[in-house]
């Protein structure tokens, strides 16, 4: 039997998405096998990401700098911004490398049921930055589901009546799906076919 601090350990990544008890028990076996060239490594990354870790105060995105790597890059198209729920969503459709734009992380979606309202997320710092002029489109990147395309309506409406195309990504997304769980070459097919909303 394991030590109480080896259990410990166990039961922390037993927490991470995807990996039960046994496939936790599994990784630190491995990691107390190869505890030089697996185990120091590890804990040496997650402690400088623990240190340099924060939010972007432009887009929401979780990076080590901010502004993060997304907003200071300037290759990227600062005219185009998309709009997703999640940071999760951001890296999925930025691993896709078909979006040449910014971001922009609401933190969720409205949702009555779960007592979410507009002031909950970051829909006032989005609308903020589109009045701050320089943005042509706004992708709406947000999930195909009730909650996913009910903000998506309440967006378009803050953001009637300015200088700005709103699109949406196309509904070839399945209903229900969730961003972070699809390929890219979905993800691609979706930015590809996107269209005005309303």
């Amino acid at each position: 039997m394991a030590s109480q601090e080896i259990e410990e350990l166990a039961g922390q990544l037993a927490k991470l998405p995807g990996l039960g008890p046994r496939s936790a028990r599994r990784a630190v076996l491995h990691l107390i096998k190869k505890r030089e060239s697996a185990l120091a490594p590890l804990i040496a990354s997650m402690e400088e990401v623990r240190e340099k870790l924060s939010v972007c105060s432009i887009c929401g995105n979780i990076d080590t700098t901010n502004p993060c790597g997304v907003c200071t890059d300037p290759r990227r198209d600062s005219k185009s911004i998309c709009v997703v729920e999640e940071v999760a969503d951001l890296w999925a459709l930025d691993r896709a490398r078909l979006f040449a734009g910014r971001y922009h992380v609401l933190g969720g979606t409205l949702s009555a049921l779960d007592g979410i309202g507009p002031d909950d997320l970051s829909i006032d710092k989005l609308v903020s930055r589109i009045s701050d002029g320089g943005v042509d489109e706004v992708v709406l990147g947000l999930n195909a589901t009730l909650e996913g395309q009910t903000t998506a309506h309440y967006i378009a409406e803050r953001l009637e009546g300015m200088p700005v195309r709103i699109t949406q990504l196309a509904h070839g997304l399945p209903v229900g799906g969730e961003l972070d769980y699809l390929d890219e070459g979905t993800l691609a097919q979706a930015l590809r076919a996107r269209r005005p909303l309303g």
